[in-house]
């Protein structure tokens, strides 16, 4: 598809705009979800309940929006999801209860399926590939101001303003958002005149479910970034209501973690002109593993046990930032079927296993304290390793597929 250099140039930043907020309404709340507990008289049990409730709505109807956008068009299915996320965010700031305000999370939620379903496949569809790895690593790098800025904004924001304005807040930037989409956002899909049907449906991902190498991809996005997510959703938890730590120091504890992700991004950029996805993943896995077993040593540090946990969380996440663009680029075309049903399932898969994690995490940490939090993780780490070596590495035909591709 031939796109003019202003569409080139807008449609990403309007997507990443997009993005940005709708991690942002996670990532500053987190922080604010403190103030949220003691606003609705709850226990603190809640705070993770937040971040598993959000991801419980990105997941519950990418199965429909992926093939929804294989038939009526990528930009009118964006539409609706920026629309409804406006609106979602308007309606949490006149919940009466944490039950009601913990379902308005889950409708916040579903705007992470317009992202990965509907945004970026658009981008891996209007884009050449050399030009979309390196244009997707960009806009992740601008969109992880999200979770580096969101703790130490929203610890800010919520000591000067009420959790509700956030929100209102969150919604006008949206607005901006839906602005530069609708102007600019290209629509790849031309043919929109097949027939989609509930058993269609159920047909199609029979059949994705059943490629082997489809599986893997997706299930080793979903356990490599288990750790991460899990220290976004119980981190309050761990350094404020455990560690006794000030929020502006729970805050700052958060740059080690999240700066480590954009130098993965960052290095990626530089490693992919001379390396294919095979050797990329290989040495992402290195700092992705290390780091995790080294978060469960840094609990005996008699010093600085805090500091030494994010370093350590620092050096999981410098392996992740590198290996997340290639995993998902390589699984997304390991399919054959149409990407807008690949990448729903890819995205249902991957919150599925983070949904899961953090409820056990939450469990483990509440029973076994930190110590059993970083095993957990440390174990999400081998497990991401098993699905690499037994399926990508030791799988010939995989193997091939993974020297063949250049980014």
């Amino acid at each position: 598809m031939i796109l003019s250099k202003k569409t080139r140039i807008m449609f990403p930043i309007s997507l990443v705009l997009f993005e940005l907020i709708v991690y942002v309404t996670n990532d500053m709340m987190q922080p604010a979800m403190l103030e949220v507990v003691k606003y609705f008289n709850v226990s603190v049990e809640w705070i993770p309940t937040s971040l598993t409730a959000y991801l419980s709505g990105g997941m519950c109807l990418q199965w429909l929006f992926g093939p929804l956008s294989d038939k009526y068009g990528r930009r009118p299915i964006m539409f609706f999801g920026v629309c409804f996320f406006i609106f979602s965010c308007l309606l949490i700031t006149i919940t009466n209860n944490i039950k009601q305000f913990m379902f308005v999370r889950f409708m916040q939620g579903m705007g992470l399926c317009f992202i990965g379903t509907i945004g970026y496949t658009t981008i891996q569809e209007t884009y050449k590939e050399k030009h979309c790895i390196k244009l997707i690593a960009l806009m992740a790098n601008i969109a992880l101001a999200a979770p580096l800025l969101g703790p130490l904004g929203g610890t800010i924001i919520i000591k000067i303003f009420p959790w509700q304005k956030m929100f209102i807040g969150f919604s006008l930037i949206a607005c901006l958002s839906l602005l530069g989409l609708f102007c600019f956002m290209p629509e790849p899909i031309k043919n929109k005149n097949n027939n989609i049907s509930f058993l269609n449906l159920f047909k199609n991902y029979k059949f994705i479910l059943k490629d082997l190498k489809f599986l893997c991809g997706a299930f080793s996005i979903g356990f490599a970034n288990v750790p991460l997510i899990s220290w976004i959703a119980l981190s309050p938890m761990i350094m404020v209501s455990k560690c006794k730590l000030t929020m502006i120091s729970y805050a700052i504890l958060q740059i080690p973690v999240f700066l480590g992700l954009i130098l993965g991004n960052v290095t990626l950029g530089f490693l992919s002109k001379k390396n294919d996805l095979y050797n990329l993943i290989t040495f992402a896995g290195k700092p992705l593993v290390i780091g995790l077993i080294l978060t469960v040593f840094s609990v005996f540090m008699k010093t600085y046990s805090s500091l030494w946990l994010t370093f350590s969380l620092g050096i999981y996440a410098f392996g992740l930032g590198i290996a997340n663009p290639c995993l998902t680029r390589v699984t997304l075309f390991s399919s054959k079927f149409k990407k807008g049903s690949v990448s729903a399932v890819m995205g249902m898969i991957t919150i599925m296993i983070l949904i899961s994690n953090i409820e056990l995490a939450k469990t483990i940490f509440l029973w076994k304290n930190v110590i059993g939090f970083n095993i957990l993780n440390m174990l999400n780490g081998f497990t991401w390793l098993f699905f690499i070596i037994n399926f990508f590495i030791r799988n010939k035909k995989i193997y091939k597929l993974l020297k063949n591709i250049k980014i």
